[in-house]
Protein backbone atom coordinates (compact mmCIF):
# COMPACT_ATOMS: atom_id res chain seq x y z
CA UNK A 1 0.00 0.00 0.00
CA UNK A 2 1.29 3.36 -0.95
CA UNK A 3 2.30 6.00 1.76
CA UNK A 4 1.23 9.41 1.96
CA UNK A 5 -1.08 10.14 -1.28
CA UNK A 6 -2.21 13.33 -2.54
CA UNK A 7 0.04 15.10 -0.56
CA UNK A 8 0.81 18.70 -1.46
CA UNK A 9 3.10 21.24 -0.78
CA UNK A 10 2.62 23.66 1.71
CA UNK A 11 1.93 27.52 1.51
CA UNK A 12 4.90 29.31 2.69
CA UNK A 13 4.92 33.29 3.48
CA UNK A 14 7.93 35.56 2.86
CA UNK A 15 8.03 38.88 4.40
CA UNK A 16 10.19 40.93 2.49
CA UNK A 17 11.40 44.56 2.52
CA UNK A 18 9.96 46.60 -0.34
CA UNK A 19 13.39 48.50 -1.74
CA UNK A 20 15.42 45.43 -0.85
CA UNK A 21 13.03 43.11 -2.01
CA UNK A 22 13.02 44.49 -5.46
CA UNK A 23 17.09 44.76 -5.40
CA UNK A 24 17.33 41.04 -5.09
CA UNK A 25 14.26 39.99 -7.03
CA UNK A 26 11.91 39.10 -4.70
CA UNK A 27 8.53 40.76 -4.15
CA UNK A 28 7.65 42.14 -0.91
CA UNK A 29 4.68 39.41 0.53
CA UNK A 30 5.23 37.14 -2.01
CA UNK A 31 4.11 33.25 -1.30
CA UNK A 32 5.19 30.60 -2.87
CA UNK A 33 3.61 27.27 -2.66
CA UNK A 34 6.90 25.31 -0.78
CA UNK A 35 7.39 22.66 -3.58
CA UNK A 36 10.57 21.08 -4.27
CA UNK A 37 12.24 22.20 -1.23
CA UNK A 38 10.76 20.10 1.55
CA UNK A 39 7.65 19.78 -0.63
CA UNK A 40 5.08 17.68 1.32
CA UNK A 41 8.03 16.81 3.51
CA UNK A 42 8.64 20.00 5.82
CA UNK A 43 8.21 23.25 4.30
CA UNK A 44 10.45 26.27 5.42
CA UNK A 45 11.42 25.87 9.17
CA UNK A 46 15.11 25.50 9.30
CA UNK A 47 16.20 28.67 10.27
CA UNK A 48 16.98 32.02 8.05
CA UNK A 49 18.64 31.00 4.73
CA UNK A 50 20.92 33.85 4.85
CA UNK A 51 23.23 32.61 7.80
CA UNK A 52 22.96 29.18 6.90
CA UNK A 53 25.13 30.12 3.95
CA UNK A 54 27.91 31.59 5.74
CA UNK A 55 27.80 27.32 6.96
CA UNK A 56 28.76 26.26 3.54
CA UNK A 57 32.15 25.42 2.65
CA UNK A 58 33.70 27.27 0.18
CA UNK A 59 36.08 25.52 -2.32
CA UNK A 60 36.97 25.93 -6.09
CA UNK A 61 35.20 23.77 -8.35
CA UNK A 62 36.58 20.49 -8.76
CA UNK A 63 36.88 18.60 -12.24
CA UNK A 64 33.59 17.28 -13.90
CA UNK A 65 36.09 13.86 -15.08
CA UNK A 66 34.14 10.48 -14.42
CA UNK A 67 30.45 12.10 -13.97
CA UNK A 68 27.53 10.81 -15.48
CA UNK A 69 23.83 10.02 -15.13
CA UNK A 70 24.37 6.61 -13.94
CA UNK A 71 26.88 7.70 -11.00
CA UNK A 72 23.35 8.93 -9.18
CA UNK A 73 21.49 5.50 -9.90
CA UNK A 74 18.75 4.75 -12.42
CA UNK A 75 16.23 7.34 -12.97
CA UNK A 76 13.60 8.07 -10.39
CA UNK A 77 14.14 4.98 -8.46
CA UNK A 78 11.41 4.62 -5.59
CA UNK A 79 14.14 5.26 -2.60
CA UNK A 80 11.01 6.29 -0.18
CA UNK A 81 9.57 2.75 -0.77
CA UNK A 82 5.91 3.91 -1.73
CA UNK A 83 5.66 2.01 -4.99
CA UNK A 84 5.75 4.96 -7.21
CA UNK A 85 8.65 5.95 -8.87
CA UNK A 86 10.10 9.51 -7.77
CA UNK A 87 9.15 11.40 -10.60
CA UNK A 88 5.17 10.99 -10.17
CA UNK A 89 5.64 11.47 -6.81
CA UNK A 90 6.89 15.14 -7.87
CA UNK A 91 4.30 15.58 -10.27
CA UNK A 92 1.27 14.84 -7.88
CA UNK A 93 3.13 17.02 -5.02
CA UNK A 94 3.62 20.46 -7.99
CA UNK A 95 0.78 20.30 -10.25
CA UNK A 96 -2.52 20.95 -9.92
CA UNK A 97 -6.16 19.10 -11.55
CA UNK A 98 -4.09 15.94 -11.36
CA UNK A 99 -5.50 13.11 -13.54
CA UNK A 100 -3.58 9.28 -13.08
CA UNK A 101 -3.47 7.00 -15.86
CA UNK A 102 -5.17 4.09 -12.83
CA UNK A 103 -5.12 4.25 -9.45
CA UNK A 104 -3.22 7.16 -7.69
CA UNK A 105 0.72 6.62 -8.95
CA UNK A 106 1.34 7.25 -12.67
CA UNK A 107 0.20 11.22 -12.93
CA UNK A 108 -1.53 11.06 -16.59
CA UNK A 109 -1.93 15.10 -16.77
CA UNK A 110 -2.32 18.27 -14.52
CA UNK A 111 -1.28 22.15 -14.65
CA UNK A 112 1.85 23.98 -12.76
CA UNK A 113 -0.56 26.80 -11.73
CA UNK A 114 1.97 28.62 -12.16
CA UNK A 115 5.60 27.51 -12.78
CA UNK A 116 7.89 28.32 -10.34
CA UNK A 117 10.61 29.42 -13.20
CA UNK A 118 8.94 30.96 -15.60
CA UNK A 119 5.70 32.17 -13.56
CA UNK A 120 3.51 31.19 -16.26
CA UNK A 121 0.52 28.29 -16.29
CA UNK A 122 2.10 25.00 -17.60
CA UNK A 123 0.01 21.64 -18.35
CA UNK A 124 1.46 18.32 -18.58
CA UNK A 125 0.47 15.56 -20.01
CA UNK A 126 2.05 12.41 -20.10
CA UNK A 127 4.43 11.51 -23.44
CA UNK A 128 4.41 14.96 -24.67
CA UNK A 129 4.81 16.85 -21.15
CA UNK A 130 6.17 20.41 -21.56
CA UNK A 131 7.25 19.92 -17.66
CA UNK A 132 10.40 18.61 -16.74
CA UNK A 133 11.50 17.68 -12.51
CA UNK A 134 14.45 19.51 -12.18
CA UNK A 135 17.29 18.98 -9.52
CA UNK A 136 17.61 22.26 -8.20
CA UNK A 137 20.80 21.79 -7.19
CA UNK A 138 21.92 19.76 -10.56
CA UNK A 139 24.00 16.55 -10.54
CA UNK A 140 26.67 17.69 -12.26
CA UNK A 141 26.96 20.89 -10.30
CA UNK A 142 27.00 18.23 -7.35
CA UNK A 143 29.54 15.89 -8.55
CA UNK A 144 32.05 18.95 -9.11
CA UNK A 145 31.43 19.98 -5.29
CA UNK A 146 31.59 16.83 -3.39
CA UNK A 147 29.49 14.15 -4.68
CA UNK A 148 32.19 12.60 -6.69
CA UNK A 149 33.93 11.26 -3.55
CA UNK A 150 30.73 10.03 -2.07
CA UNK A 151 29.22 6.54 -1.37
CA UNK A 152 26.70 5.46 -4.27
CA UNK A 153 23.95 5.30 -2.00
CA UNK A 154 24.32 8.26 -0.96
CA UNK A 155 24.66 9.59 -4.49
CA UNK A 156 20.90 7.50 -5.28
CA UNK A 157 19.42 9.39 -2.20
CA UNK A 158 20.61 13.02 -3.34
CA UNK A 159 18.99 12.44 -7.08
CA UNK A 160 15.94 11.24 -5.51
CA UNK A 161 15.21 13.56 -2.70
CA UNK A 162 12.16 15.56 -2.66
CA UNK A 163 13.84 18.58 -0.99
CA UNK A 164 15.79 18.89 -4.03
CA UNK A 165 13.45 18.29 -6.64
CA UNK A 166 10.73 20.19 -8.32
CA UNK A 167 8.50 20.12 -11.36
CA UNK A 168 8.91 23.10 -13.53
CA UNK A 169 8.46 24.55 -17.16
CA UNK A 170 10.71 22.49 -19.37
CA UNK A 171 12.21 25.62 -22.06
CA UNK A 172 13.37 26.82 -18.75
CA UNK A 173 14.70 23.98 -17.09
CA UNK A 174 16.43 23.33 -19.86
CA UNK A 175 18.31 26.66 -20.40
CA UNK A 176 19.04 26.51 -16.46
CA UNK A 177 21.27 23.26 -17.66
CA UNK A 178 23.91 22.48 -14.35
CA UNK A 179 23.80 25.98 -13.50
CA UNK A 180 24.49 27.44 -9.78
CA UNK A 181 23.33 30.47 -8.32
CA UNK A 182 26.25 32.36 -9.90
CA UNK A 183 25.12 31.46 -13.16
CA UNK A 184 21.85 30.57 -13.19
CA UNK A 185 18.24 32.35 -11.45
CA UNK A 186 14.65 31.61 -12.22
CA UNK A 187 13.48 34.44 -14.57
CA UNK A 188 10.44 34.28 -12.35
CA UNK A 189 11.85 37.01 -10.02
CA UNK A 190 9.34 36.32 -7.24
CA UNK A 191 10.59 33.00 -7.03
CA UNK A 192 14.66 34.11 -6.85
CA UNK A 193 14.73 33.99 -2.87
CA UNK A 194 12.79 30.33 -2.46
CA UNK A 195 14.75 29.21 -5.00
CA UNK A 196 18.17 30.34 -3.66
CA UNK A 197 16.95 28.99 -0.15
CA UNK A 198 16.50 25.31 -1.66
CA UNK A 199 19.71 25.09 -2.99
CA UNK A 200 21.44 26.43 0.52
CA UNK A 201 19.15 23.59 2.15
CA UNK A 202 20.33 20.69 -0.24
CA UNK A 203 23.41 22.01 -0.17
CA UNK A 204 23.88 21.77 3.38
CA UNK A 205 21.93 18.85 3.84
CA UNK A 206 24.55 16.81 2.23
CA UNK A 207 27.05 18.85 2.63
CA UNK A 208 28.46 19.47 -0.90
CA UNK A 209 30.75 23.17 -0.71
CA UNK A 210 30.12 26.15 -3.19
CA UNK A 211 32.45 28.49 -5.11
CA UNK A 212 33.06 32.00 -3.72
CA UNK A 213 31.02 33.45 -6.54
CA UNK A 214 28.50 31.16 -5.56
CA UNK A 215 28.10 32.17 -2.15
CA UNK A 216 28.56 35.72 -2.72
CA UNK A 217 25.22 35.33 -5.39
CA UNK A 218 23.27 33.43 -2.45
CA UNK A 219 24.13 36.25 -0.05
CA UNK A 220 23.22 39.13 -2.52
CA UNK A 221 19.92 37.45 -3.29
CA UNK A 222 19.41 36.44 0.16
CA UNK A 223 20.05 39.61 1.43
CA UNK A 224 16.82 40.94 -0.04
CA UNK A 225 14.38 38.28 2.01
CA UNK A 226 16.43 38.15 4.96
CA UNK A 227 13.41 36.26 6.79
CA UNK A 228 13.29 33.72 4.25
CA UNK A 229 13.55 30.39 5.91
CA UNK A 230 15.80 27.28 5.18
CA UNK A 231 12.99 24.66 3.87
CA UNK A 232 13.51 20.81 5.68
CA UNK A 233 12.59 17.37 5.12
CA UNK A 234 13.44 15.20 2.12
CA UNK A 235 14.90 11.78 2.30
CA UNK A 236 17.37 10.58 4.54
CA UNK A 237 21.20 10.81 2.84
CA UNK A 238 21.26 7.30 2.10
CA UNK A 239 19.34 5.19 -0.40
CA UNK A 240 17.84 1.61 0.60
CA UNK A 241 20.55 -1.19 0.14
CA UNK A 242 18.71 -2.64 -2.51
CA UNK A 243 19.12 0.36 -5.03
CA UNK A 244 22.54 0.44 -6.65
CA UNK A 245 24.73 3.21 -8.95
CA UNK A 246 27.86 2.51 -11.51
Amino acid sequence: MRRDRGVRGVVAAVAVAGLLAGAAGCTEGTGEKAKGAGGAAGGGGGGPALAAVESLTVKGRAPRTGYDRDKFGSAWADTDSNSCGTRDDILRRDLEKVKFTDGDCEVASGVLDPDPYSGKDVTFVRGRSQVDIDHVVALSDAWQKGAGKWDPSKRVAFANDPLNLLAVDAGTNRAKGDGDTATWLPPNKSYRCTYVAAQVAVKKKYGLWVTSAEQGAMKRVLSGCPDQRLPTGGNPTAAPPRFHAD
